[in-house]
């Protein structure tokens, strides 16, 4: 049985750098539909200016390490994974067409089925 260990920011510098993060994404959000009249290229540029500040404060912090840690172990793992061949995955993609396809006919003939035992014979309707 796994049990999961749940990790909380704990120092007050940790919780300053994610504020501040937070902080920096906002203002760079403000910026960008406050400077309207200056021009696309200066909304753009302090909105792109908050978020690579914010991303750089917020991987300095322990829970950005982490996130980044995560993300280099999962690439480790994805990896490793042996991809299908072309000609491999052509042949799966047949196979899950003729199966739709077979189920599809089996569930129409299943309600033509039922539908002439109910109406037909049953009530009489027709």
């Amino acid at each position: 049985m796994a049990t999961s260990q749940v990790e909380t920011v704990t120092t007050g510098a940790e919780k300053a750098k994610l504020a501040a993060a937070i902080v920096l994404v906002v203002a760079g959000l403000a910026g960008f539909y406050l400077l309207t009249r200056q021009g696309q290229l200066v909304q753009w540029g302090v909105l792109l200016l908050g978020l690579i500040a914010a991303a750089g404060l917020f991987f300095t912090a322990e829970t950005g390490k982490q996130l980044a840690s995560f993300g280099s172990d999962a690439w480790r793992e994805v990896k490793k994974v042996v991809w299908p061949t072309r000609k491999e995955s052509i042949q799966v993609t047949v196979y899950v067409f003729g199966f739709v396809l077979v189920m599809a006919i089996f569930l129409w003939a299943t309600d033509k089925t039922i539908e002439w035992v109910f109406y037909d014979l049953i009530l009489r309707w027709r």
